[in-house]
């Protein structure tokens, strides 16, 4: 998509030097921080207005329309009830909270007038995956027939976070560095509690459901970039994969951009989450890329260990005890090393208020602690977790009421 320089300039943007992005003018002149900038994705549900069901078919016209208020921005996803937006790049935080917060926006006013709302959340409440149908178009009609069934169950939505680094040979190091911290942004995000209507017991169900898909879980134990490109050329040289972007691990080098792309996360119900998540993410790979060290020292077993904290992380989410090589830590324990580690890299990209942020969610909890709070309170009524997390999608805040009238 190509824009005009007075269209750039008005919305304080520029085109990248590969003209392949735009990026927002406070990316420029920022010195250190531009060397970290980021983007974030997030993936919501389309659900009727009125029941608050989740879509079954929706309209190419709906999504035409949200990509063009969106300035392309808005586009499908794997099923026809999910829709995606991503940001521009960003360096500075309030920008990208600005933006989130536009971007939502758009796209609710755009769902509004084909009859929908979007919500929020990494599974939707109510919905039956046998019933959910493939968006027309070829890639996501051609992974379905690979996939089958456990392609129609993929019916989640989760939030990625895109950190370049100054050196994008160097992804692969830092991807293993940051294995060891995955679970703490599992347990932070999580926001699936239910699944078909009923509660899983697990606060982060999603990533449960996901892990039936192929190239998904925790990255492998790579020795270097040579090692990453070997195993995806025997993939692809054996028919298994068309690219790299069929590996759906929870943090991937990105195909498309020199960026570490975390995708273990839920989408985040409320936007100060998703940006405190995505800045302690940004923080951390900051911290990791100038500490190369740190990536020899994840073993075999560090790698073990958190994948039983992955585990960990979506039965428990904020009240998650680790798993450790010394013995159990606390969620807010280990918060608290992994943010006085980056609190150095968290002045220099100007976000620390923003990685302060993760406490108060631990303290008062993701929003899977609402959507279970919302059930109790409203005498077990699935659909008033529906309407609390269309609520709060659109007000953004954790001030949203845990009962909301359905809408009109």
């Amino acid at each position: 998509m190509t824009f005009a320089s007075d269209v750039l300039k008005l919305l304080r943007l520029d085109s990248s030097e590969d003209k392949q992005h735009l990026v927002i003018r406070s990316a420029g002149g920022r010195g250190k921080a531009a060397e970290y900038s980021f983007g974030i994705e997030e993936e919501y549900f389309l659900a009727d207005r009125r029941s608050l069901e989740v879509a079954i078919q929706t309209p190419n016209e709906l999504f035409e329309s949200a990509n063009w208020s969106t300035g392309g921005q808005a586009m499908r996803e794997m099923l026809q009830s999910q829709l995606e937006v991503a940001t521009n790049v960003h360096v500075d935080v309030a920008d990208a909270r600005e933006e989130l917060r536009f971007l939502r926006r758009e796209v609710a006013n755009v769902a509004a007038q084909y009859g929908f709302v979007i919500m929020a959340c990494g599974t939707h409440p109510t919905a039956v995956w046998r019933m959910s149908q493939p968006s027309p178009k070829p890639r996501y009609e051609e992974m379905i027939e690979d996939l089958r069934s456990i392609g129609h169950r993929n019916l989640m939505c989760g939030m990625h976070v895109h950190v370049q680094l100054p050196d994008p040979e160097k992804r692969t190091a830092v991807m293993r560095a940051m294995l060891p911290h995955l679970p703490l942004f599992i347990a932070l995000s999580a926001s699936s509690p239910f699944w078909n209507s009923h509660k899983t017991g697990l606060k982060g169900y999603r990533l449960a459901a996901y892990s039936e898909l192929p190239r998904t879980g925790l990255p492998e134990l790579f020795e270097s970039r040579q090692d990453y490109d070997e195993y995806v050329g025997a993939l692809q040289r054996s028919g298994v994969i068309p690219d790299e972007s069929h590996i759906w691990w929870a943090m991937r080098p990105s195909m498309k951009h020199p960026t570490l792309e975390l995708r273990a996360p839920d989408t985040c119900t409320f936007v100060d989450d998703a940006v405190a998540i995505a800045s302690l993410y940004r923080c951390l790979t900051r911290y990791l890329y100038l500490r190369p060290h740190l990536s020899k020292e994840v073993t075999a077993v560090e790698r073990a260990i958190a994948v039983e904290n992955k585990w960990r992380a979506q039965r428990y989410g904020t009240d998650c005890i680790f798993a450790s090589r010394e013995g159990p830590v606390e969620i807010s324990e280990l918060l608290s090393r992994v943010i006085e580690d980056v609190a150095g890299d968290a002045a220099t990209l100007n976000c620390a208020a923003e990685v302060e942020h993760c406490r108060t969610i631990v303290e008062r909890g993701s929003s899977a602690e609402f959507q279970l709070r919302a059930f109790r309170d409203n005498a077990e009524d699935i659909a008033a977790v529906s309407r609390w997390i269309a609520d709060a999608t659109i007000s953004g805040t954790s001030a949203a009421p845990a009962s909301v009238p359905t809408p009109s």
